[in-house]
């Protein structure tokens, strides 16, 4: 499963990406909002720092401005996948822009209904909202498992991106399923490091190699 981080602090990708755990990035306005920064700077820093999508979204709501602004999105660098919502403007949108040869992050998906349409339409990535459904007592992992079962049995080449994830059970269960990618803050991502066994065995060595009164360096 890949890895997308979902952020807009150049800092925090940074971190994980020099260890190898970035294989993509996703912001929105909310993201660009909370860094405080332009939207085609901080984008283009971004895309400059990870080789793989960079998810950046337009903010118009009919298709022609989402087009309008994909195609200027799309010029802050080769590696933008356009974000655009899953409404019938942003699906015409996904349309144009994949038949231009652009990468395309159709979000804000939470039915198998809606995910099935925006492959339809050529989508690069379907954003399914896993966080948000479990917000209304909803199973989101379960809309991850039945779009899995509708791509798989008509082998559509749209990736299915994980996304709202909220903590390692999400990242762990997407992975189960079969998600292409999942997307998440950068805590969640490097809180799958930990295990309190992990801590407890630390420390007990850590106390039998103090009593051997030894030193590696």
């Amino acid at each position: 499963m890949k890895f997308f981080v979902d952020t807009a602090e150049v800092d925090a990708i940074a971190e994980l990406n020099d260890l190898g755990m970035v294989d993509g990035v996703t912001t929105n306005p909310s993201l660009i909002m909370k860094s405080g920064r332009d939207i085609k700077e901080v984008t283009k820093e971004i895309c400059d720092m990870v080789d793989g999508p960079v998810s950046a979204e337009t903010v118009a709501l009919d298709a022609d401005g989402m087009i309008a602004e994909g195609r200027e999105l799309a010029k802050i660098a080769d590696n933008i996948a356009i974000k655009v919502p899953l409404t019938w403007a942003g699906l015409k949108a996904c349309k144009v822009l994949t038949d231009e040869g652009r990468m395309v992050n159709v979000t804000l998906c939470f039915s198998a209904n809606q995910a099935l349409l925006a492959a339809k339409a050529g989508a690069t990535f379907i954003s399914p909202f896993i966080g948000r459904l479990d917000d209304l007592n909803i199973d989101g992992m379960e809309l991850i498992a039945e779009i899995r079962a509708v791509y798989d049995n008509y082998d559509f080449g749209t990736e299915i991106l994980a996304a709202s994830i909220r903590s390692v059970n999400h990242m762990k269960e997407a992975a189960l399923i079969g998600a292409d990618v999942a997307t998440a803050p950068p805590a969640v991502i490097k809180s799958m490091a930990n295990h309190v066994m992990t801590d407890k065995g630390l420390d007990a060595f850590m106390k039998d190699w103090a009593k051997t009164g030894q030193k590696i360096l």
